[in-house]
């Protein structure tokens, strides 16, 4: 049989009636189905998922293959056990609770062949559950995860060439039971050789079920610093220290992080929060610096900082203030070049929290009146300015 293009990779598990919806936008594909291979693999359902998976299989005008296996615990399993199957020249990875938009295969193997890249993200739409949006401005052939906003986006649902995947031997880690899908995104978008966006077509729909269960599993807060962990370690293993990485750093921090440290905090028991901050300490040492900081707004910095200096007393205020969703008075300093927001303990010398941490970047900054931004920028131009004064007058005052 000719390679297919691409193999459609389906981990179900307790599936339906949203197997049925899934399996109809594959067929409705508009790519050749000689192109496609689907390979579903059952795991451990109960629900007539599996029997549903073979009479689908029965009837496709394209090849199906379905593996029928006790359940895993999440996933990882059943998505390596169909990459470990896949022929395609590149694999996409299908939750059974969702759907392909119409021309999706068709849309992201021409943009894969046609730039040369391997990943590329179709525009995601969410059905009774919200979606990643900043990443769709417009369509682009060839970006990076340093260029663009895709690293907000590190759900399996891409478009994958298999070569880069067996190239490193990627494969999801299982022993993970949250954020399986970033780990493994996030090394591809690292070591690809270019990735694209799909951006003015729906390839996918990201469905809420009505009965709350996803594929995924919520995990408790243990599981999320294990993702965060693993996660903060792979970028540092890859990107050398400095601005590119504390970039990509932000994601962990910003995503997975820092709402451990949210309005979900104020009902953690004392035991919980203790854990917690032994939890956040080892990743604080490793990979908490100025440059991650800074790329945050005030009240996120705030927390981390908080959180790093191990000041869980200091924390409460400033999560009770946020979660209030009370403004911070601004103050604005330097003849407006600097605005400070007073959160909690902004200039408590008991509290000891530098000023720094409160200091707004100009995008916060430009929200408020009377904020003159380039600061820093118009002092350095004005010594310059002032250096190439004194060096003329010298040259003249020698040549003469």
């Amino acid at each position: 049989m000719t390679q297919p293009d691409v193999s459609v990779i389906i981990g179900a598990y307790e599936a339906m009636p949203y197997l049925i919806e899934c399996l109809s936008s594959v067929e409705a594909q508009t790519i050749d189905p000689t192109r496609v291979e689907v390979i579903a693999v059952d795991d451990g359902s109960t629900d007539g998922t599996g029997e549903y998976l073979e009479e689908f299989a029965e009837r496709a005008p394209m090849h199906v293959l379905v593996i029928r296996q006790e359940n895993s615990g999440g996933p990882s399993g059943p998505r390596n056990v169909g990459l470990g199957k896949a022929t395609g020249r590149y694999v996409f990875f299908l939750d059974a609770d969702d759907r392909l938009g119409p021309e999706a295969l068709e849309r992201m193997v021409g943009m894969a062949d046609r730039a040369g890249t391997d990943v590329v993200l179709g525009k995601v739409e969410g059905v009774n559950r919200s979606a990643p949006k900043s990443m769709w401005g417009k369509t682009v052939e060839r970006t990076d995860v340093f260029s663009s906003n895709i690293k907000f986006t590190l759900s399996a649902q891409k478009l994958f060439r298999r070569d880069l995947l067996d190239r490193h031997g990627m494969r999801f880690d299982e022993s993970l039971f949250t954020g399986e899908d970033a780990l493994f995104t996030m090394e591809a978008y690292l070591r690809a050789d270019g990735v694209s966006v799909v951006a003015d077509h729906t390839c996918y729909y990201l469905v809420g079920r009505d009965d709350g269960k996803h594929v995924t599993k919520s995990g408790s807060y243990t599981l999320r610093f294990d993702s965060a962990r693993a996660l903060m370690e792979l970028i540092a293993e890859l990107v050398p220290a400095g601005g590119r990485r504390d970039q990509l750093m932000l994601r962990p921090f910003l995503v997975t992080l820092l709402p451990q440290f949210g309005p979900k905090y104020l009902t953690d028991s004392e035991e919980i929060r203790r854990h917690k901050f032994e939890l956040a300490k080892p990743l604080m040492d490793a990979h908490w610096t100025e440059g991650v900081a800074h790329r945050l707004k005030v009240h996120e910095r705030l927390r981390l900082h908080l959180v790093a200096e191990q000041r869980p007393e200091l924390l409460l205020d400033v999560v009770k203030f946020v979660k209030a969703k009370k403004q911070a008075a601004a103050l604005l300093e330097r003849k407006g070049r600097r605005v400070y927001l007073a959160y909690p303990h902004f200039r408590d010398r008991a509290a000891g929290v530098p000023d720094s941490v409160y200091l707004a970047e100009p995008r916060e900054a430009r929200a408020f009146p009377g904020y003159r931004e380039g600061g820093v920028d118009t002092f350095v131009r004005r010594a310059v300015r002032k250096a190439r004064r004194v060096i003329t007058s010298r040259e003249v005052r020698h040549a003469a």
